[in-house]
Formats: C-alpha cells, sequence, structure tokens
C-alpha cells in the first residue's frame, strides 16, 4: 500500500521596503504547520536576516503569494508620518510533514 504524504502549510509574512517585489525584506515572520519549528513571531533567534532577499526569491524557492499588500495614498498632510508596515506580502508553501528532514 502506497504512503500517502502528510500536507501541512507553512506561512511565510515578508515586509518590503517598497512594492517591488525585489525590493530588500525589512520585517518577517514564518508560521510552521509541520510543527517542526516553534518560533513566535518576531523571535528571530539565530536567524538575525530574513530567510530571503525579497519576494522574488522566495517565489523562486517555491512559496506562492496569496496576499499582496493594498496600495493606498496617505492623506493630505500625512506623507511622512510612520506608521505599520505597509507592503506586507503573505506567502505560502505546501510541504509534506512526514518526510524525513536531509
Amino acid at each position: 500500500m502506497p504512503v500517502l504524504p502528510v500536507l501541512r502549510q507553512q506561512l511565510l509574512l515578508l515586509c518590503a521596503a517598497t512594492p517591488n517585489l525585489m525590493s530588500p525584506i525589512v520585517a518577517w515572520s514564518m508560521y510552521d504547520g509541520t510543527g517542526r519549528t516553534t518560533k513566535m513571531a518576531g523571535d528571530a533567534g539565530d536567524d538575525a536576516r530574513p530567510p530571503y532577499d525579497s519576494v522574488l526569491a522566495a517565489m523562486k524557492d517555491g512559496w506562492r503569494v496569496l496576499q499582496v499588500p493594498a496600495l493606498a495614498a496617505p492623506a493630505p498632510g500625512r506623507e511622512h508620518e510612520t506608521g505599520f508596515l505597509r507592503f506586507e506580502y503573505v506567502l505560502e508553501k505546501i510541504v509534506d510533514a512526514g518526510a524525513r528532514l536531509g
């Protein structure tokens, strides 16, 4: 009898410096539905660098874009105020949680 894969979702949130898919990543979070990693959001641990240099680099590694940022013009007079990270991309990868790590 064939062994069926145990598919689980991984989510990767990448905040880019600009809306360009090749723009540098300024913040990120990863959520691993396989249970292989247990890091919390904002817990970089040994990962002081983003997992990818850009959203496009993540796409080339098999991540699928689920959400792109909604671009909105700032209100008049508020063009130079800081706030939330505006260019957030949500990506997913479906992996076999039953596969052994190499």
